[in-house]
Parts: structure tokens; C-alpha cells; sequence
């Protein structure tokens, strides 16, 4: 487990990360979200240690990071913002010199990086330079070393920044099983890999927690849950038909899509049921009709703004 009380880490007069308190068990995949500046890489560089906190304790499995600083790294892998790595080593070179650093020996080398290697696909480019990899490669390679040593704890500065979609597929797939007895943390501006990946989400502020829960609780806070989206083959008068259903709150038009709309529901109340028996009879146009779960990306500004995020 990883206990983080009363967290605060000032830079001069600038408060990065303010009074954090979370816990986070075996088995949760965490997503760290947060605007620029909201202090989730700060947060996580104190977590690994390579930051001091100004206040507040870091527990991770019963070692206080103040006191027992080298028990805590040995437990934590960790890919850094940027993935830094040596560049002028090849692949196979640089996984080698981070397998001695944990403390493999002789033939546990060879097994340690042959399996991270596999792992991550980088059977391609092992023996060249890792300067001359594409962003995406050294960005698996940067998650290589971090789960070299089979740490119980894993933290990931945006883990699939600069990946393809196959790619990102594939990093997502490995870090949902990593994640089995590990405790993931991962922090990410982009939404869909909270909802691919994550089973709790944190989302930070000006350095304080502003919603935390599952992806789909996340959601629901969303004023498009249970809303439903139209999308018709000639224009019609929705809003007319609708005028007279009180659990409907508004009738938006998606900017992007012509002739499709959004009938928001109010109250949070599913108004599936009575938006489709009206459609019914009255012979909408419709070529699509689908209720949506709510979308993260409305609740993660909304809950922002009001802390004066961008």
C-alpha cells in the first residue's frame, strides 16, 4: 500500500503540491490527472524520491520515503517524464547496465533482460543507439528498465506518450496485467486511457485533489450522463417534441456533426426510454440513436475551472 498524508512541496513562495492525502492498495491502477502545473509530476518525483517533501509523510509498503529512502526505491519502478535514457548506448546495452544497478548477477542479466525485452517488443532495436530510436521506441525502452526488477509498485509519467495505436495498445494490455499484484500509478493527459486502463482516477488542481473514484462514478458527475445522442438524416424539430418531458434539461447541437444533437437528462435521471417511445411516434429521421455514460473530459474541466485551472 501507499499512504500519502498531509503531502505539501513548496518551491520558494510557490506551493507545487498542497496537503495531498491519499491511499492507493494492491491491485489499483491510479490515474494521476490534472491540467499543466497541477503538480502531478511533482508529486510523483517526491513518491520515488527524487524529490524532498516540504511537509507530510510517504509511506509505500510500511517504509516511510524520509527514513528508509533506498528500501522504497527498491520497490518502486519508475518512468520518468521524457523517458531519459543514455543515448549514446544501445538498447540491449543500457537494459543490461540497469539490470546490474538492481543487483542481477551473470546469467540472471541475460533472463532479466531478455524477459523486459519481450515484454515491451524491443526485439528491433536492440542493438542500436537509443538516440537514434523514434520517441516511441525510447519510450518503451524507458519502461523496459522500469519494470526490470519486478517492483511492487510501478509509476508511469505518461507511459504511452509518442506510441502508435497498436502501440498504445499494447503498453495498456501489459500495465492491466502488471497491475494483478502491483500497485500502478500513472499519470496522463489523455482521457481515454483513464477509461482504458484505470480503475480509479485522482484528478489535481493547483496541487489539491478535486474528484477521486472510478472511471465511470467520474463519469456520472458528467451532465452527459444518460444523455442521449440523435443523429438524424433530415432537420427536425427535436426540441419541440421534447418541450413538454420535464426529465429533459436541454437539446444540444453537436458543433462537429451535422444534423446530430444531444438531449441532455435532468436530475441524472435515464430518459432512454421516453426520448425513444417520443421518437417513436412522432417518426424522427433518426440514422443513430445511443446513450452515453457521461464524458470525463466535461467533469475533468469542470472540476478544474473551479479551481482556476485551464
Amino acid at each position: 500500500m501507499i499512504e500519502i498524508r498531509n503531502l505539501t512541496k513548496k518551491f520558494g513562495r510557490f506551493t507545487a503540491v498542497d496537503n495531498l492525502s491519499f491511499t492507493v492498495t494492491e491491485g489499483e491502477v491510479l490515474g494521476f490527472l490534472g491540467p499543466n502545473g497541477a503538480g502531478k509530476s511533482t508529486t510523483m518525483k517526491v513518491i520515488t524520491g527524487f524529490l524532498s517533501a516540504s511537509g507530510g509523510t510517504v509511506i509505500v509498503d510500511g517504509h516511510d520515503i524520509s527514513k528508509n529512502p533506498i528500501e522504497v526505491k527498491s520497490l518502486i519502478g519508475y518512468l520518468p517524464e521524457g523517458a531519459p535514457c543514455y543515448g549514446d548506448m544501445t538498447t540491449l546495452a543500457f537494459l543490461k547496465f540497469i539490470a546490474r544497478i538492481r543487483g542481477y548477477r551473470g546469467e540472471e542479466i541475460v533472463e532479466r533482460v531478455q524477459h523486459v525485452v519481450n515484454e515491451v517488443e524491443l526485439h528491433s532495436v536492440c542493438q542500436q543507439t537509443i538516440e537514434t530510436l523514434s520517441k516511441g521506441f525510447r519510450r518503451r525502452v524507458g519502461l523496459a528498465q522500469a519494470i526490470m526488477h519486478d517492483p511492487k509498485v510501478l509509476i508511469l509519467d505518461e507511459p504511452t506518450d509518442g506510441l502508435d495505436p497498436n502501440q498504445k495498445h499494447h503498453v495498456r494490455e501489459l500495465i492491466k496485467n502488471l497491475a494483478r499484484d502491483k500497485i500502478v500509478i500513472i499519470s496522463t493527459h489523455i482521457l481515454e486511457e483513464v477509461t482504458a486502463v484505470c480503475s480509479r482516477a485522482i484528478i489535481i488542481a493547483e496541487g489539491r485533489i478535486v474528484a477521486d473514484g472510478t472511471p465511470a462514478e467520474l463519469e456520472s458527475r458528467s451532465k452527459y450522463h444518460h444523455a442521449v445522442t440523435v443523429r438524424l438524416t433530415d432537420e427536425y424539430d427535436l426540441a419541440a417534441d421534447l418541450s413538454g418531458l420535464a426529465a429533459v434539461s436541454a437539446v444540444e447541437k453537436d458543433g462537429s456533426e451535422e444534423l446530430s444533437y444531444t438531449i441532455l437528462a435532468a436530475g441524472n435521471t435515464s430518459i432512454f426510454a421516453q426520448v425513444s417511445e417520443i421518437a417513436q411516434s412522432k417518426n424522427w429521421p433518426i440514422t443513430e440513436f445511443h446513450v452515453s455514460r457521461g464524458r470525463l473530459e466535461d467533469v475533468f474541466r469542470s472540476v478544474t475551472q473551479a479551481q482556476g485551472g485551464e
